[in-house]
C-alpha cells in the first residue's frame, strides 16, 4: 500500500510540476514523473514478496523477476540524458530570450551603426541636436543592465 501511495504522490506531483509555467519546473515535474514511473516498474517485478535474481535460490517461483530491474536501470540513464539535455535548453533558453518585447511592450534598443543618420550627419560636421533630452530616458533597473 505504501509502495502504490508513493508511486501516487510521485507520478501526481510530477503531472502537477510539469503543468506548471516555467522550465525549471518542467524539469522537475518530469524528473518526479520519471521516478514514480521507475518505482511503479520495479514494483510489477515483486521485489517485496520475492527474493533478489541472484542469489541464494534458483527457483523461479521464489525469485524476483529481474526484466523490470533490466528497464528501470535503463530508464534511469535514458532520464538523466533528458534532464540534461532539458538543463542545457533552460540555460540557452533564457540568455537567448526575445520576449522582453511581448512583456515590456516597447522595441528592444539594438546599435545599428551602419545606418544611423546621426553618426554620418557628426562625420560631417552638421550634428542634430540631442534626439534624446536628457531626462526623458526610462530610470535603468539594477542587475542584468536593461530598462525599466
Amino acid at each position: 500500500m505504501a509502495l502504490a501511495l508513493t508511486v501516487g504522490v510521485l507520478i501526481g506531483g510530477g503531472v502537477f510540476m510539469m503543468l506548471r509555467r516555467g522550465m525549471v519546473r518542467l524539469i522537475i515535474g518530469f524528473a518526479l514523473l520519471s521516478h514514480g514511473v521507475n518505482l511503479l516498474i520495479m514494483s510489477t517485478g515483486g521485489i517485496d514478496r520475492r527474493g533478489e535474481p541472484l542469489g541464494y535460490s534458483p527457483d523461479p517461483a521464489t525469485t524476483a523477476d529481474a526484466l523490470p530491474q533490466a528497464f528501470v536501470l535503463t530508464a534511469i540513464v535514458i532520464a538523466f540524458a533528458i534532464t540534461m539535455y532539458m538543463l542545457v535548453l533552460a540555460v540557452t533558453g533564457d540568455e537567448d530570450d526575445d520576449t522582453d518585447l511581448e512583456l515590456t511592450g516597447r522595441e528592444m534598443e539594438t546599435p545599428d551603426l551602419m545606418d544611423d543618420p546621426a553618426d554620418s550627419a557628426a562625420t560631417h560636421g552638421d550634428a542634430p541636436t540631442d534626439p534624446d533630452p536628457v531626462g526623458t530616458r526610462p530610470e535603468r533597473r539594477p542587475g542584468r543592465g536593461g530598462r525599466a
